[in-house]
């Protein structure tokens, strides 16, 4: 018991000593009784990408903010199941407000991963042409990518393309380089901004879906069930349900959402340098293609299709998995499917209109909208989140930027740590001092700092997105159980009400045995 008491006690050491000892952890209960008191000057519907970028950007404000998550974490939806690219922004169409947020989320994305320590590499991506044909689909859209302003690109021919990607299909015709491309760790970004967010006077209200919403004498009135949130303004960023949370509001909704799903293959690390760019096909009224890419955390990605999709459902099929691993090969032959660790699928989140749709709802004044949020959403995000803030301030909301912002966080990655660092803060922490991933090698005392920080997670999937532990070659196999026992210990919540992600997925059901 005493040791317990250490550990607990060196692991909130270590959260106040990563936060200059200024950030406050959020409980469990997140004090959802004080909240709803609060007048909100804006309330966000939806945690993934756009919505946290949001809280974010607000946060910069003397303003009272908050986000509202139906699920028991952020970025647990459409954020954590994609691929995982930063685009450079020749795709869009000239004058599109894809195109304009593309280019501009690209230049900020690099500058916010620095500063909030997100896995990030620009690597550059390649859209290869395997015939004649497409070899004018490339003029093309390095001409859209000139003039959306996108930086350096290229248009390389047969050798140079080799010389490049030497494991590329031998055919190829010739490719466009973009060297502003990149790839990202999309929840790491997302978890990122909302803590920051949280640490500057942001809430954050989760397993709080939203059932109703009134306007009363100007002031909205978001219903979660059994509680309400006031708010002057509402932003709806809620992915592949906000037509339905727009209705909410409007009564008639303005769009549609009718979501599109894509398999994935995650191939082992043995699999991660058989290329080095982004290598996208040439895009068909389907899509971008299925793409082959390197991963940050070094693995390889390959898909998706394009299917009918629902919300809630994201299982993946055999026949899916078989039409992605057919296309890759075209561009890439040489991939090893063998070695796929983890099949996934995602949704996203296509409208009925050709663009993002962004701005204050034409039906409900003070009601605004992010949404139709579909590839280049992830790039797109903070770009549309700063605009968002511009826009809600020519409708009313006053802006005062706050004298003391934290714009910066830090997190300790032992994996990445040399001999001499290692030894430090396991001095300073004995639990950094103790494996628990042996695929990802990952400490107990990451798992401990990541559960007391501003937004803990209360799954091992939560523990997942901020730590890794459980992305290796196991896929969580040896660990789980671990890291689960870790959660119930410093979160003081029995095993059972562990789940391995949302609410419902249950890893233990009950007892075998008195």
């Amino acid at each position: 018991m005493m040791w317990l008491a250490v550990r607990q006690a060196l692991g909130a050491w270590l959260f106040s000593r990563h936060n200059n000892g200024k950030a406050q952890r959020i409980s469990l209960s997140t004090s959802r009784k004080e909240m709803i008191q609060r007048m909100y000057d804006v309330a966000i519907v939806g945690g993934g990408i756009c919505g946290c970028s949001l809280l974010y950007e607000l946060s910069k404000y003397n303003l009272k903010a908050v986000l509202i998550e139906k699920e028991n974490d952020v970025a647990i939806g459409t954020t954590k199941a994609n691929s995982a690219i930063v685009h450079a922004g020749y795709d869009p169409e000239n004058g599109t407000a894809m195109a304009k947020y593309n280019v501009e989320g690209n230049r900020m994305i690099k500058q916010l991963c620095e500063q909030l320590d997100v896995p990030y590499k620009q690597i550059g991506s390649l859209v290869v042409a395997l015939s004649e044909d497409q070899l004018e689909t490339l003029k093309v859209l390095k001409q859209r990518g000139d003039k959306n302003g996108v930086p350096d690109l290229k248009l390389l021919n047969h050798e140079e393309t080799l010389v490049l990607e030497p494991n590329l299909n031998p055919e190829v015709k010739g490719a466009l380089l973009a060297p502003t491309a990149g790839i990202i760790s999309p929840w790491e970004l997302a978890i990122a901004l909302a803590e920051t967010a949280v640490k500057n006077g942001a809430e954050v209200l989760l397993r709080s879906e939203v059932a109703e919403i009134q306007k009363e004498n100007g002031v909205f009135h978001v219903s979660t069930g059994d509680k309400t949130i006031q708010s002057r303004f509402v932003v709806n960023a809620a992915g592949v349900l906000a037509d339905k949370v727009s209705s909410l509001a409007e009564k008639v909704s303005s769009f549609t959402i009718s979501p599109s799903k894509g398999e994935y293959y995650l191939l082992d690390k043995n699999q991660g340098n058989i290329v080095s760019h982004v290598i996208f096909q040439c895009p068909t009224e389907l899509g971008k293609g299925v793409l082959v890419s390197p991963t940050v955390h070094g693995n390889l990605i390959v898909g998706p299709n394009a299917e009918k999709g629902e919300a809630g459902h994201t299982g993946t099929t055999a026949d899916g998995l078989d039409y992605v691993r057919k296309l890759s090969v075209l561009s890439v032959p040489g991939i090893s499917f063998r070695d796929s660790i983890r099949n996934f699928a995602g949704l996203r989140a296509n409208s009925n209109q050709d663009d993002f749709i962004v701005g204050e709802s034409k039906i409900q004044k003070g009601f605004f909208q992010i949404a139709g949020i579909k590839s280049p959403g992830l790039t797109a995000a903070p770009a549309i989140a700063a605009d968002m803030v511009r826009m809600l301030e020519d409708a009313g909301l006053e802006l005062n930027p706050k004298d003391y912002f934290v714009n910066t966080r830090k997190v300790y990655r032992f994996k990445h740590m040399d001999a001499a660092e290692r030894e430090q803060i396991i001095v300073q922490n004995p639990l950094y001092g103790r494996i628990v991933c042996r695929c990802e090698t990952v400490t107990e005392g990451e798992i401990v700092d990541a559960l007391h920080r501003p937004l803990p997670p209360v799954s091992v999937d939560g523990v997942k997105r901020r730590c890794g532990c459980g992305m290796g070659r196991c896929q969580g196999g040896f660990c789980g159980p671990r890291v689960q026992e870790i959660i119930a210990r410093e979160l003081g919540l029995p095993m059972e009400q562990i789940p391995l992600d949302r609410d419902g997925m249950n890893i233990i059901t009950g007892t075998t045995k008195q």
